[in-house]
């Protein structure tokens, strides 16, 4: 499967549970890790970077993160809350 397949159902995960997207970042393609990383038995040098900005309630955070970490095509995977409500986000002025 290829990166945009990936995206493709990571996107799927949050909005088929009635979250929103909103959308991609790509940091960089196969850039050096920091180190070599162990990942569905077999050591990787190199990876591509991406960031997904979306909305959701914490379940649909947990599967998404559920989903990636059983997919060998995913070395690591993390994610960081921004803020609790959109309406916090209009207040504070955060932008994405």
């Amino acid at each position: 499967g290829s990166m945009k397949d990936l995206l493709k159902k990571s996107a799927l995960t949050v909005l088929d549970r009635g979250g929103a997207v909103r959308g991609f970042v790509n940091i960089g393609r196969e850039q050096p890790l920091p180190y070599r990383m162990k990942r569905h038995m077999e050591y990787h040098t190199h990876g591509s970077f991406w960031l997904m900005h979306y909305f959701s309630n914490p379940k649909t955070s947990h599967v998404l993160l559920d989903q990636l970490k059983l997919d060998a095509r995913v070395i690591r995977c993390n994610v960081v809350k921004v803020t609790d409500t959109l309406s916090k986000m209009a207040e504070t002025g955060h932008s994405m």
